[in-house]
């Protein structure tokens, strides 16, 4: 058990080490914690969750304007909102935490992390070039927050936390199991 939890500490803090430059400080004095402090593998997983919901969130947003197909538009706007549904979750959670809600990862490029030039390549595609854009980031995102998520179920130690990530796993699994279906149409 305690090798589990080493390992899964590990894989997410070389996750996290694979960000490419340090956190930027903080602007804002995070908020007093209201629950139990977190452990540096809660606070990891739930400072990278959230900027990566959130620009996930950025680039399906695109797909009202900018997919050629129906399905992969619906599939984009449901996902959209189960992703908003976590960012409503997580956040709270980084404030029992007593952290702050600010992009600690601003400008690193991860595995799995929509990116700035991610968004501004999806805003110059359309139609089929951008539906196989957007599903292959995408799966990208699910795969690697599965990964994270799994981690923080392995390693972590805020049953509140665990619990969400847990969630998010079974969330990931589900979608990941419905793109092959969405790549044969968006080709």
């Amino acid at each position: 058990m305690k090798a589990a939890r080493s390992a899964a500490t590990l894989t997410l803090l070389l996750l996290l080490a694979g960000c490419g430059s340090p956190a930027a400080e903080p602007e804002s004095t995070p908020p007093a914690a209201t629950g139990a402090p977190a452990d540096p593998t809660d606070a990891a997983w739930v400072q990278l969750m959230t900027p990566m919901n959130e620009s996930a969130v950025a680039l399906l947003s695109l797909a009202a304007d900018r997919s050629g197909d129906t399905g992969v538009r619906r599939w984009a706007a449901g996902l959209r909102t189960s992703q908003n549904g976590e960012l409503a979750r997580l956040r709270p959670l980084l404030a029992r935490m007593g952290l702050p809600d600010t992009n600690v990862h601003a400008g690193h490029h991860m595995p799995g992390m929509v990116t700035e030039d991610d968004l501004r390549r999806a805003r110059a595609l359309k139609g089929a070039a951008f539906d196989r854009f957007l599903v292959e980031r995408i799966k990208g995102h699910l795969r690697q927050t599965a990964q994270v998520s799994r981690s923080e179920t392995e390693a972590g130690t805020r049953q509140d936390a665990k619990r969400l990530a847990a969630s998010l796993v079974s969330a990931r699994s589900a979608e990941i199991a419905r793109l092959p279906a969405l790549s044969e149409g968006s080709g």
